[in-house]
């Protein structure tokens, strides 16, 4: 009899471990999904037609907080673990869960479900969420165009919507990013890229994806989500950590098996962080992968207009993600509002909603709005808790999110978004380090 397996995800490494170790295989019968850390995700089926043969029913999503009874009713063998920037005790916390349930627990190798591209692959991963993968991936698109290399970006899925829709999507303009209806989350991964000439491919088939991109590209960059190990294997394999979390590179999953397969680790924003969690963060990499080659950069915060927030009452709104499950409790936003003297206002008292709720299930998150967007109803409610912060004092608003919020939400105040890109500091260089990628034909 196969055995009968629960994956355990959040919409995205769920369903490509599926796709690359379960799909088709005698071996197995997949008899769950279960949801985590995105809002609206479960009570959906993962469709037939993407599932195989098999699965003529498709295959059923669940909340993760049903795991124990879904273990007993559906008799489950093993949990596997298919999800990102999660503590390493949080992981075993779900370990122990699936065992006193009855069911083994297990993490699949980051190589066994790693797709080979017929062409070279710079791989962009981190050790945790907002270590500034994004700015990384753009700085290296730029780079290896330069070069004359033709790039596609292969984006680490968020299929939040139709599945079956989202087979395969490529992202070149901003039609589609509303054909797709993308989330706030989407579109702070995609529109920074559209808007340097990129196209982006994503979805949930991979396989599907990487042959749609490679028509049209001499070089893939893999822009991973979270701190997810990639779908692709890479000629290099770039980890960003982040300083002013550190420790966080030795003890989040699977942040810490990126930092042990980097060839090359990047740590960022080394204007803004203390030395000391530079240098701590230093040594954990020199502990654990001596061979990668390490390099340093800044991401400093620059304000479109600084005048907007001298000296006023300001709403800082940051990347959602980052500030929720990734542990952060300032942003971009923050750090600007600070640097043109403004003084930060605490969204709390003025949250409603999902918003509010967000809050309650991150009551860690500091002195900020986080950009929560995942359906209609977080974006009425963002754009509800602005409208009331304004009401009760508030007199601008620093935007840290990649994207223009003022598309998508009403900001009754004066406002200035807050961009930052990469700059590589000293030596090695991150041309250095794209060699040889730049130089293969």
């Amino acid at each position: 009899m196969p055995a009968r397996v629960i994956i355990l995800g959040a919409a995205g490494r769920d369903f490509h471990n599926f796709n690359t170790v379960f799909r088709g295989n005698a071996a197995y019968r997949v008899v769950a999904f279960t949801a985590q850390q995105i809002p609206h995700i479960e009570n959906r089926r993962f469709p037939a037609e993407l599932a195989g043969a098999g699965y003529p029913d498709g295959i059923p999503i669940h909340d993760e907080d049903r795991l124990e009874a879904l273990i007993r009713e559906l008799a489950a063998d093993a949990c596997v673990m298919s999800y990102s920037d999660v503590s390493h005790v949080d992981v075993m916390h779900l370990a122990s869960r699936a065992n006193a349930s009855g069911a083994d627990f297990q993490l699949l190798a980051a190589r066994r479900t790693m797709l080979r591209a017929p062409c070279p692959v710079v791989a962009v991963t981190a050790a945790r969420t907002g270590a500034g993968k994004s700015q990384t991936s753009r700085a290296i698109v730029r780079m290896l165009r330069e070069a004359g290399r033709q790039v596609a970006v292969l984006r680490h899925p968020m299929p939040y919507g139709d599945l079956l829709k989202q087979r395969v999507q490529r992202f070149a303009n901003a039609d589609d990013l509303a054909r797709y209806d993308t989330t706030i989350e989407e579109r702070e991964e995609y529109e920074p890229h559209i808007a340097t000439g990129s196209v982006v491919y994503a979805g949930v088939d991979y396989q599907a994806i990487l042959h749609e991109a490679a028509k049209h590209a001499d070089v893939i960059v893999w822009d991973g989500g979270n701190n997810d190990t990639s779908f692709l294997v890479a000629d290099v394999y770039l980890c960003v950590v982040d300083p002013h979390r550190p420790g966080h590179e030795l003890t989040y999953h699977p942040g810490e098996t990126n930092l042990r397969l980097a060839n090359v680790v990047l740590i960022n924003k080394v204007d803004t962080a203390d030395p000391a969690g530079v240098a701590r963060v230093r040594a954990n990499v020199q502990r654990v992968n001596p061979g990668a080659v390490v390099l340093e950069a800044a991401s400093p915060p620059v304000p479109d207009d600084a005048s907007v927030l001298q000296g006023k009452r300001v709403l800082a709104i940051e990347d959602g993600p980052t500030v929720t499950h990734g542990g952060m409790r300032y942003g971009a936003a923050t750090i600007a509002a600070q640097a043109a003297g403004a003084q930060l206002v605490d969204p709390r008292p003025y949250a409603v909603g999902e918003i509010a709720a967000t809050f309650a299930e991150y009551p860690d998150t500091g002195p900020l709005l986080p950009a929560m967007g995942y359906g209609d109803q977080q974006v009425h409610d963002l754009e509800a808790t602005i409208a009331r912060a304004a009401e009760h004092g508030v007199e601008a608003v620093a935007i840290g999110t990649p994207i223009d919020l003022s598309k998508l939400v009403r900001i009754p105040l004066p406002w200035t978004r807050v961009r930052y890109e990469l700059e590589v500091r000293g030596t090695p260089t991150l041309r250095d380090v794209l060699a040889p990628v730049i130089d293969s034909r």
